[in-house]
């Protein structure tokens, strides 16, 4: 079924399904045992000018809406999750430029990054500070012509191979959430440090990284609109790509089914098809009025999001939890439905489960965005 999808739409989706199927999908497992980050897809993304869907006409991007991003995001998904977490990292990391960066900003970056040129994402995150981000201790001090980046930043994803991380940080250390301000550093900066690597459960082809600010200066050009501002944007930036990460959850979602019933139609036992077992059916038909369901709320939050109506970031909240959730749940039963093949590497099930229980975490944890529609109806 399509929801509101134009023609053009419909033929886009059609080509980055053919892009995945044929080149991400392969590899997919073999990238995962290898923790190999996946440059080959990255070089993919570019010549077929995945990444320019998130950007401006006028820095050499499609200019897509909210939902074509969520359509190239899904497909992507189905293949492989880790290199769909990529575009959204890509996506999250160049909003704040896009929102409220300076015309010379603009060029400086988002030519390259709508190319694929340049590879970005957000540092945001610390170990006192998740869901709580206005308690974050690195600070950004002005001194002169510079600002002094002083912190520990965790769980940010590829910070040890991005161009530019988009850095949130206190210029007023006493103003909680309204002393947060944006910056732009540089790969190579000096006191820009990536200290560690995660060992995570799962998307071991994406690293995880503990990033060391040590009196690491930037030019006062770095700043990314005013100070003290940073909150909002991040914010605003959240309810973007929450949106992309219930795509993202929905074509996880989507190729672990697909699996299923296929493996479903070819597995005997009892001498027939297990597919013909009321169980297995109940099973599959639960998965995938999840994903449908899953879909269309992911589809109406795009709408939502791309008009930036006042319920938005509910919207964007609602998709994001509920979408997941099904992920989890969906690639869960999957591995169940094969058995005892689908807790062995040699299929890429248990892959799969293990992908969709970062989608979670990631982008605020299902259990803050259940805080934040609470709050959303109770205001309204």
């Amino acid at each position: 079924m399509q929801y509101r999808l134009t023609e053009d739409q419909q033929v886009f989706r059609q080509q980055v399904r053919r892009l995945a199927d044929e080149k991400i999908a392969p590899r997919s497992v073999e990238r995962d045992e290898k923790g190999e980050f996946p440059w080959d897809v990255i070089e993919e993304f570019r010549k077929n000018g995945i990444f320019s869907v998130f950007f401006p006409a006028a820095y050499g991007g499609l200019e897509a809406d909210l939902l074509t991003c969520s359509l190239v995001v899904e497909e992507v998904a189905r293949a492989s999750a880790t290199c769909a977490v990529i575009l959204c990292g890509h996506n999250v990391g160049s909003l704040p430029i896009r929102k409220t960066g300076t015309e010379e900003q603009k060029n400086m970056y988002l030519h390259k990054l709508a190319r694929g040129e340049y590879l970005i994402n957000v540092g945001i995150t610390e170990s006192g500070a998740g869901s709580d981000v206005a308690s974050m201790r690195t600070t950004a001090i002005r001194d002169g012509d510079k600002y002094v980046i002083n912190g520990v930043k965790r769980f940010i994803s590829m910070a040890n191979v991005v161009d530019v991380l988009t850095v949130f940080a206190k210029t007023d250390p006493k103003g909680g959430m309204r002393g947060i301000s944006a910056f732009m550093v540089e790969k190579g900066t000096r006191g820009f440090l990536v200290e560690k690597l995660e060992k995570k459960m799962g998307m071991h082809a994406l690293p995880t990284c503990e990033v060391v600010f040590d009196d690491c200066r930037v030019n006062a050009e770095n700043l990314i609109g005013k100070e003290g501002e940073g909150f909002l944007t991040a914010m605003l930036s959240f309810n973007h790509t929450r949106v992309l990460i219930a795509a993202l959850g929905v074509g996880l979602a989507q190729g672990s089914l697909d699996y299923a019933v296929d493996y479903a139609q070819q597995r005997v036992q009892f001498g027939q098809p297990i597919a013909s077992f009321q169980g297995i059916q109940f099973m599959l038909a639960d998965m995938a009025t999840g994903v449908e369901a899953a879909r269309q709320l992911t589809y109406s939050a795009a709408t939502v999001g791309e008009m930036e109506e006042t319920n938005s970031a509910r919207f964007a909240s609602m998709a994001k939890y509920f979408s997941t959730d099904v992920a989890m749940k969906v690639t869960t039963d999957s591995v169940q439905i094969l058995g005892g093949y689908g807790y062995m590497k040699d299929y890429p099930l248990e892959l799969k489960m293990r992908e969709a229980k970062a989608l979670q975490i990631l982008e605020g944890t299902n259990q803050i965005q259940r805080v934040i529609v609470a709050k959303s109806l109770l205001k309204s």
